[in-house]
């Protein structure tokens, strides 16, 4: 099916289907998400089984965060300016006070009428405040500087109602009902975009900090983004990440990371990859002066320029003023020629941040680890700062990127941590390594089933509920009929299911005591007894 079929046959709407002579709803996965569906989740078990294999033996340990957040969590830490936070992220409201939100909804949805206004004014408005207040009272509300004053609006919209007459009325219950509708009521939550936010969040929560040398942390799970669903991508997606957090910023660090991923896309038999590496610079801090932010104005600067600004789509033309760096990550083909001129920030490194990043060479060298330098390389997330790296292949197609990480060393602070916390991490799309791995054509991770049972008779019946456990609980994959079938269909139903062998159990082998196996392949039929039964029948 073309990619543009699988796109429309995502997009369709629920369908109605007739069933018993009336229309009824068939229900589809939500638009951006999908199922997964065997035997390709045997290909995913065995990634993410082969992933934490390689992710522990670096003697990293597994995280579960929650999968939702507060969502000022991560517009603090990935940037109020980015596209996760500003376009792509899920939030909602938890509230504490059902009675308040009922209230709320009726005053929100009031139909402004000359003849019940009277009503509204005396009754439903003052049963809102009513119950507000006493929100309010018992901290059920957000308190922050924003929402308090939209409480003080309430109360004086309130006041100008009882003191108003229906004649002038209009205003005082527009900027009320205004008011109420946005007050925020309930806490705010986000489900995931990312899972480095809520690692730090954890690591600063529990202390962290105080356990001896660097906490080596991976985690695996459905992340969340609000964008425009296409191959490879999608608004339900499943990450892998790991993340590095301590004192030290060590470039071996940061190397071995780095190694890490491709021992991984090794295992995955994945032969056609390349590491790009960048470093950033460093921000400003109270002690020093950072070199991205100089090179940050001079790069605004550049495109403020208006034969380069000119030149620029919408996106990128706003990124000017909000995050310039992210005009260096555009894959517009029309906008390269003029990026390709631009300053580049490895020319403008800091003599630490230089330091820094030739040692990562070296370091990866040693390693025997191939690069390639990306000067165009950054990361779309705001706490990035020196190392950057990404993993591409060409076996993707136009959407390359199998991973990603660098280095946070100052998202720690930043989050209410403690001083000094350094870190480095990646995240890794499952979906887009699955589909490299399928590319490759050398990974078959489905498991076939070992023993299909065949039985006739009622004898036969307890006989083969008691093999199959017995082949069950040795870890033989079984298949046991739930109704006697004739020997000749069973033989179908084997073949048609993959199984390696039949166990064939009749009268003849009740009396006998002996087992007839066959081996599908061959067609070669054997009689043994039960103790043969387990070496015969191999994985």
């Amino acid at each position: 099916m073309s990619e543009g079929a699988k796109r429309e046959k995502d997009e369709r709407p629920a369908k109605e289907v007739r069933q018993g002579g009336q229309e009824r709803r068939q229900f589809r996965a939500i638009k951006g998400t999908r199922d997964i569906l065997p035997p390709d989740t045997a290909l995913w078990n065995w990634f993410e089984a082969t992933a934490r294999e390689v992710i522990e033996a670096y003697n990293f340990a597994e995280i579960r965060t929650p999968i939702f957040e507060e969502t000022e969590l991560f517009a603090r830490a990935v940037g109020v300016e980015t596209d996760v936070v500003n376009k792509e992220m899920y939030s909602f409201e938890v509230y504490e006070s059902d009675e308040l939100v009922e209230r709320r909804y009726m005053v929100a949805n009031w139909p402004w009428n000359f003849d019940q206004y009277d009503f509204f004014r005396q009754q439903i408005a003052p049963r809102f405040v009513e119950t507000l207040k006493i929100a309010v009272d018992k901290g059920q509300i957000v308190r922050d500087a924003a929402n308090l004053r939209i409480y003080e609006e309430i109360k004086t919209a309130m006041a100008d109602l009882m003191d108003t007459g229906v004649q002038y009325g209009k205003n005082a219950f527009d900027r009320f009902q205004s008011a109420a509708r946005a007050l925020l009521i309930g806490e705010s939550i986000t489900l995931r975009p990312e899972a480095t936010a809520s690692v730090c969040r954890a690591y600063i929560e529990h202390g962290m900090q105080t356990r001896p040398g660097d906490q080596k942390l991976y985690y695996v799970g459905p992340m969340f983004r609000r964008e425009r669903p296409q191959k490879g991508r999608y608004r339900q997606f499943y990450q892998i990440g790991a993340e590095v957090l301590g004192t030290s910023d060590a470039p071996a660090i940061d190397a071995e990371l780095i190694e890490m991923l491709t021992v991984l896309i090794g295992r995955c038999k994945i032969e056609k990859w390349t590491l790009l590496i960048n470093s950033i610079g460093c921000p400003d801090t109270p002690e020093r002066k950072g070199c991205r932010p100089k090179y940050v104005e001079l790069l605004r600067a550049e495109l403020r320029k208006p034969e380069i600004f000119s030149k620029l789509g919408p996106d990128s033309q706003r990124r000017v003023e909000t995050n310039p760096l992210r005009v260096m990550d555009s894959k517009l083909p029309e906008e390269q020629p003029v990026i390709e001129k631009l300053p580049k920030i490895s020319e403008h490194l800091c003599a630490e941040c230089r330091e820094h990043y030739e040692k990562l060479k070296s370091e990866l060298a040693l390693r025997k680890v191939p690069f390639t330098e990306s000067p165009r390389l950054v990361r779309g997330l705001d706490y990035y700062m020196r190392t950057t790296f990404e993993i591409t292949s060409p076996v993707l197609g136009a959407q390359n990127a199998l991973c990603g990480g660098g280095r946070y060393d100052g998202l720690v602070e930043m989050l209410g941590g403690p001083k000094g916390i350094k870190g480095i991490g990646f995240a890794l799309g499952e979906d887009r390594f699955v589909d490299a791995i399928v590319e490759a054509k050398k990974i078959d991770a489905t498991r076939a089933v070992d023993v299909f049972v065949a039985w006739m008779g009622e004898k036969a019946y307890p006989e083969a509920v008691r093999l199959a456990r017995v082949l069950r609980d040795a870890g033989r994959a079984v298949e046991l009929p739930a109704r006697e079938m004739k020997f000749g269909k069973a033989f179908e139903r084997a073949d048609k299911i993959g199984a390696r062998y039949v166990l064939i159990l009749g009268d003849d082998e009740i009396a006998s005591k002996r087992l007839t196996i066959k081996t599908l392949a061959s067609g070669e039929q054997k009689q043994m007894g039960e103790s043969e039964l387990l070496d015969y029948v191999r994985h």
